[in-house]
C-alpha cells in the first residue's frame, strides 16, 4: 500500500463521510481550528516578541513563557485534534498539494523550536540577548510560513 492508497482508504471511513458529507460540520471544526490558531499566536507572540526584546518588557521572559504555555498548550492540542478531522476527511486532495506539505514541514519546525531550542534558551538565559532575537523571530517566520501554508491549501 502506497501513501495514496493510504489516502483514499481514510477517506473511505466514516468519519471521513460524516465530515465531508455534513452542512455543517467541516465548517464549524475548521471555524474551531481558525480559533484554536488565534490563541495559538497570541501566546507564540508574546513570547516570542518578549524573546526580541519588544512588548511585555517589564516582565521577564521566564514570566511571560509561564503565563503563555498552557494557552499555547491548550491550542496545540486543538489545532493538532482539528487539523486531523479536517485532513481525515480530505486526505485525497492534501495527497499532492504543496502547501499541504510545506505547513507540515513548518509545524514540524515550529514545534521542535519551541520545545527544544525556545525552552531551553529561556530556562537558561532569561534576559535575553541576540540568541534570543534570532529564536524569536526564527519562531514567528515558522509559525507564520505554518499559518499562510494552511490557508494556501484551501485557495490551491
Amino acid at each position: 500500500m502506497n501513501l495514496y492508497d493510504l489516502c483514499e482508504a481514510i477517506e473511505a471511513t466514516a468519519l471521513s463521510a460524516a465530515i465531508r458529507e455534513s452542512l455543517w460540520l467541516f465548517p464549524v471544526i475548521e471555524a474551531v481550528h481558525l480559533v484554536g490558531l488565534a490563541v495559538l499566536g497570541g501566546s507564540l507572540f508574546v513570547v516570542d516578541l518578549r524573546l526580541m526584546g519588544a512588548g511585555l518588557t517589564r516582565q521577564s521572559i521566564v514570566e511571560v513563557e509561564q503565563g503563555a504555555r498552557a494557552w499555547f498548550l491548550g491550542a496545540i492540542v486543538l489545532m493538532v485534534t482539528t487539523g486531523a478531522l479536517l485532513g481525515v476527511s480530505e486526505a485525497v486532495k492534501l495527497y499532492d498539494r504543496p502547501a499541504f506539505f510545506l505547513k507540515m514541514i513548518t509545524l514540524t519546525l515550529g514545534l521542535l523550536l519551541a520545545f527544544t531550542v525556545r525552552r531551553a534558551l529561556i530556562a537558561r538565559n532569561p534576559r535575553g540577548g541576540p540568541f534570543a532575537f534570532a529564536v524569536g523571530a526564527l519562531s514567528i517566520g515558522l509559525w507564520l510560513t505554518t499559518a499562510v501554508a494552511g490557508r494556501w491549501i484551501g485557495f490551491s
